[in-house]
């Protein structure tokens, strides 16, 4: 029996969150390591673990992986949600590309000051409501199926759903105008997979507070300043 995946990161969000929901999604249980000290963040540079030399970092199937993108287009395939031939994975790439620039928007907004966290708040928001939940919409309104490619569970809806509740942090009722993406959070939801990771208890990560950035920031000396959008 192979070794559970391990996820070497901080106890929290970031770029690791879409691996977590992504395992989750496809019923893979996985241990953690949370970076807390620098020290922890220098040994694993020193013992040659990070590629280039940043985190997330996974360990599977023998591999030391880093870079988000590779590590869920490899965990995609391995586990059937990557489509069923080539133009269903290149869809499934446009849309997690999409959603992906979303939630850049809102990967950094723990890190910004008060005042800019508004004006973030403001924009994310306003993108999501004009650029990219619209185009989701359409896609499952023009083909009226349950899952945005081939009608079969894949990358695509894990990483829509996540976007959607992110940005639902950020304003309950973002969806008030989005029929096909209610009816699509409700469905995706109630996969049991997707379920149970939506529960107390699970692996998924709360929404990052002070604690969270002040590690971050300790880890990685990060001492300047982020700026909203």
């Amino acid at each position: 029996m192979s070794a559970k995946p391990k996820l070497y990161y901080f106890d929290g969000r970031g770029k690791m969150e879409s691996i977590r929901w992504l395992l989750a999604a496809a019923g893979v249980e996985f241990e953690e390591e949370f970076l807390e000290t620098r020290d922890q963040y220098e040994k694993l540079l020193q013992g040659g673990s990070l590629l280039f030399q940043q985190v997330p970092m996974v360990e599977i199937d023998g591999m030391k992986m880093v870079q988000t993108r590779a590590i869920l287009s490899y965990i995609a395939a391995k586990y059937n949600l990557y489509g069923k031939d080539l133009k269903e994975r290149a869809l499934i790439d446009m849309y997690v590309e999409g959603t992906n620039d979303l939630m850049g928007f809102i990967l950094m907004f723990p890190f910004l000051s008060a005042e800019d966290k508004e004006k973030q708040r403001a924009f994310i928001v306003q993108k999501a409501t004009s650029r990219y939940f619209p185009v989701y919409e359409k896609v499952l309104k023009d083909h009226g199926q349950d899952f945005l490619v081939g009608n079969n569970f894949s990358w695509a809806d894990v990483h829509l759903l996540e976007a959607i509740l992110m940005v639902e942090e950020k304003k309950s009722d973002v969806l008030s105008g989005f029929p096909q993406l209610q009816a699509f959070k409700a469905r995706i939801s109630s996969i049991p997979a997707i379920k149970k990771f939506l529960q107390p208890g699970s692996q998924r990560k709360p929404v990052p507070d002070d604690k969270y950035v002040e590690t971050v920031r300790r880890v990685l000396r990060m001492y300047y300043d982020v700026k909203a959008n």
